[in-house]
């Protein structure tokens, strides 16, 4: 797709990009990157695995590159961030 700047973290493995995304005629800017699925906000270490991806990806460049589907308003896609898919910074989570 292309590359986008993270303006917001949701929690830890959900974040906001500026701009937003379009694919297959939807449009947003929640997403939900492949690959990891880190606790809930609520769930033991979920505050922290926000806190790691705020400190890796906020305000920052990622490319988004093959989207699978929208979920829940999400675009759920490969992300990279400089140059390495965004789950291998989180081999707790794969």
């Amino acid at each position: 797709m292309a590359q986008f700047t993270v303006s917001l973290i949701i929690d830890g493995d959900t974040f906001e990009v500026s701009g937003g995304w379009k694919w297959e005629g939807q449009s947003g800017t929640r997403v939900r990157p492949t690959g990891f699925d880190a606790p809930e906000l609520h769930a033991a270490g979920g505050q922290a695995a926000k806190e790691k991806l705020t400190r890796l990806i906020l305000g920052e460049q990622v490319d988004l590159r093959t989207a699978h589907k929208v979920d829940r308003g999400r675009l759920v896609c490969d992300v990279y961030f400089k140059g390495k898919y965004l789950a291998d910074y989180f081999p707790a989570y794969k």
